[in-house]
């Protein structure tokens, strides 16, 4: 038995390496289990890298909780077994892994107990483990972070992101562990694509130690010399894919990637399960050592109800803008997010070499330490954003929208998946960016996010629901994507000239705004558009056509105020500054349908081709979304 454990900077004892041999044989038996079982998974990495999990748990992560997150979520029978073997799930996972109905996934999971964050798209994890370690450092908690990633996935950009990002901000917590087997999917490392990673990591400036990934002696040699580092430490683990089991191994040592995700049959793994099997002094010391030296133990993931409120959140003081003040609603985001951040220590900004486009200029010039810069690394900031919202940080992410929901769609899906609590918030949208063209024009963006299950879209129609907006997100669980313009305009106001989103003004998600009263034609507008609306609504009144202007906050949920509106009409404009095949110009005749709701007339006016450099105003004529258009489109019907 156990009678202690290792300290670092300790050479292994002989009894040490007796349990550790025990740990990862026993492992490598649950590995080929699963995978044959479920005849489906990835076997030959998990093999590789269990030695180097086998030490990093029994030695370091069940004593001090210490956050790991697997960045090459494939190898999940390797995280399953190394968690089983600790105690911190149950026998279940070998006959379940893979099948209907089961926690045990595919792809690593926040379900299962131990898991802090689900991969599976490569590159992600390494940049979630990257937040783990800053947030410990702005926690001042001296704890450390640890990460996992295969050597094919250094080939993803986000890793290079998160390395550059990780020595800027000096995370010498950071623990990067990197599966060299020299195998990807398809082929070798060699012949698919040569990096090396080496000197990648050198190049980034991190401290680089070179293992033998299946010495146990030389594991606890790197993790007690990154322990003292001044800068990030990537172990680079050399070792084999399939190793331990003879009938993979040597499809390994040729640098095959033959059992990289297939799974073996029955009988010909059969006799590498007899050899793996712990003899009964083995099972006593694993037995022993889940009882008696396992000091921390995970809780579940804390599944938050998503969208549902945070009380805990101090929402500040609303400001208010006046008609006589023209604004931009990113002004009206970066003060509102300054006046959370000074309420609430745990709300940070992530910006990617924008803070002065995004307004989170005011948080980074007042409050330094909750502003996280990221570079230009719009996949790495969402990421890192995600794992900043699952330390307990309210993470606003901010870039322009089209960075933001194309380069980072894929992040914030996994985000989505994990049910985390990022607040995207995406400025210089739509036709609103002006001059700087197409590549810059944000007109698909919402519908990007439109198929996630836990991420909702929002467009504000003036600078004082942009503020209350802003303090929403903020006070509500769950991923947020918050789109705006660039361009000033006036704020909303009654009809009496007071602002129609004034003092007494709460916003409540999915909820239509009734702007101006009418009877011959609905307008239901999103953002700038609504400003757009009511210049037509003037000049329209002035015809005698009265028409009734509904602002659109939401791109799925909308409240009776839309219903009340069309149903009294029978005539539905919509206008957005966005495609509307992927927007409200879409979305709301879905609704209306499942309404059973029948209109006389619908028309739908948004960016439907690229448009050129321009001023918004000229953009909008082009494309037919300005308060001109509109007046034509319902004089047309009308008159």
């Amino acid at each position: 038995m156990l009678e202690n454990l290792p300290q670092f900077g300790e050479e292994l004892s002989d009894k040490h390496l007796q349990f550790l041999q025990a740990f990862s044989k026993s492992a490598r038996k649950n590995i080929l289990q699963m995978v044959t079982n479920a005849q489906s998974g990835h076997p030959g990495g998990s093999l590789s890298c269990i030695d180097y999990l086998s030490v990093l748990y029994a030695f370091v992560v069940g004593q001090t909780g210490e956050k790991v997150v697997v960045s090459n979520g494939h190898i999940s029978p390797g995280v399953y077994s190394t968690l089983l073997e600790m105690g911190y799930i149950g026998e279940e996972v070998v006959s379940d892994f893979r099948k209907i109905g089961s926690i045990y996934e595919g792809h690593i999971t926040r379900h299962v107990d131990g898991v802090e964050y689900g991969t599976g798209p490569l590159g992600i994890g390494v940049s979630v483990a990257s937040a783990f370690a800053m947030a410990e450092k702005m926690q001042d908690t001296g704890r450390k972070a640890y990460g996992l990633v295969g050597d094919g996935e250094c080939q993803e950009g986000q890793v290079h992101e998160m390395i550059h990002f990780a020595k800027h901000h000096k995370l010498n917590n950071y623990v990067l562990f990197v599966d060299y087997n020299k195998v990807q999917l398809t082929a070798s490392l060699e012949d698919t694509l040569d990096i090396d990673i080496i000197k990648t990591f050198e190049a980034g400036h991190w401290n680089v130690l070179e293992i033998n990934a299946h010495d146990y002696q030389e594991i606890w040699k790197a993790l007690s010399a990154a322990q003292n580092a001044d800068k990030p430490t990537v172990i680079v683990g050399h070792s084999i894919m399939g190793q331990g089991s003879p009938y993979m191994e040597p499809a390994g040592r040729e640098n095959k990637a033959d059992w990289h995700g297939k799974a073996p049959k029955p009988e010909d793994i059969a006799a590498d399960l007899e050899t793996l099997t712990p003899t009964s002094d083995e099972q006593a010391m694993l037995n022993d050592f889940r009882a008696n030296r396992v000091q921390w133990k995970p809780n579940h993931a804390d599944f938050r109800e998503v969208f549902g409120k945070m009380p805990e959140v101090n929402t500040g003081t609303p400001a208010l803008y006046g008609p006589e003040e023209l604004t931009d609603c990113r002004s009206a985001y970066g003060k509102a997010l300054l006046d959370l951040a000074k309420h609430n220590k745990n709300v940070i900004a992530l910006t990617a070499d924008l803070k002065g486009s995004v307004m989170t200029k005011f948080v980074a010039e007042e409050l330094p330490r909750q502003y996280v810069e990221c570079g230009i690394a719009e996949q790495h900031m969402v990421s890192a954003a995600g794992g900043f919202s699952l330390a307990g940080y309210i993470p606003f992410a901010s870039t322009f929208g089209a960075f933001m929901s194309s380069r980072a769609k894929d992040q914030a899906r996994v985000n989505d998946i994990n049910q985390c609590n990022v607040k995207m918030v995406a400025t210089h949208c739509g036709l609103s960016v002006g001059e700087d063209g197409p590549t810059h024009q944000a007109i698909d963006d919402k519908g990007s996010f439109a198929g996630f299950f836990n991420t909702m879209v929002i467009e504000p129609t003036d600078p004082n629901q942009t503020d209350r907006i802003i303090r929403y997100v903020a006070s509500h669980f769950g991923n947020f994507y918050v789109r705006m313009g660039r361009h000033k305009f006036p704020v909303i106001t009654k009809e009496d000239g007071t602002p129609f989103y004034g003092t007494d003004y709460q916003y409540q998600f999915g909820k239509c705004d009734l702007i101006r009263e009418g009877s011959d034609f609905t307008i239901a507008a999103s953002g700038p558009m609504v400003h757009e609306a009511l210049q037509a609504h003037a000049t329209l009144k002035e015809q005698g056509i009265n028409v009734e202007i509904i602002a659109v906050s939401s791109l799925k949920n909308f409240s009776e105020e839309l219903i009340t509106s069309v149903q009294k009409t029978k005539k539905l404009l919509i206008v957005e500054d966005h495609n509307p095949y992927s927007g409200i110009g879409t979305t709301i005749p879905a609704h209306l349908q499942r309404q059973n709701i029948t209109l006389e007339n619908l028309i739908t006016l948004g960016v439907e081709q690229y448009q050129l450099s321009g001023k918004y105003n000229e953009l909008y004529a082009s494309a037919g979304i300005d308060a001109a258009t509109i007046t034509k489109n319902i004089q047309k019907l009308l008159t």
